[in-house]
């Protein structure tokens, strides 16, 4: 006589989803970099420049490389809201970039001090400003 055997049924696999970690970087937060790790080198930097639009990479000239981008604005008080809700972003995410701004203009200057360079978290900060 034949032993019953039960229907074992395997869930099918997932579809596989082609997803490009960097898309997002505005939803993501900021890490606090405590040093030890190394700066991106300059092509993980032109990888991460292409998801926030706008923005340049610089060097100083302690070879230290740093993100900027320069906003514009009809008047004093439009820059200094901006400027404002830059720092409230900053605050949130414990990540705080150098920031000039006068009558009409604003530029934003990013990267982690603590490692002389730029890593992901400049990148997301970057990200967050560009949406304002």
């Amino acid at each position: 006589m034949p032993t019953f055997r039960p229907r074992v049924q395997f869930p099918s696999p997932a579809p596989i989803i082609q997803q490009n970690y960097m898309t997002d970087l505005h939803e993501k937060n900021c890490i606090p970099c405590r040093g030890g790790i190394s700066p991106f080198d300059i092509s993980e930097i032109h990888k991460y420049l292409k998801k926030v639009d706008g923005w340049d990479v610089k060097k100083k000239e302690n070879e230290i490389y740093f993100l900027e981008k320069n906003f514009t604005f009809k008047n004093f008080s439009e820059s200094q809201k901006f400027v404002n809700e830059v720092g409230d972003i900053a605050e949130l995410q414990g990540h705080h970039p150098d920031i000039i701004f006068g009558w009409g203009y604003a530029k934003v200057q990013i990267f982690t001090h603590k490692i002389k360079g730029l890593v992901e978290s400049d990148f997301i900060l970057a990200a967050k400003i560009n949406k304002i």
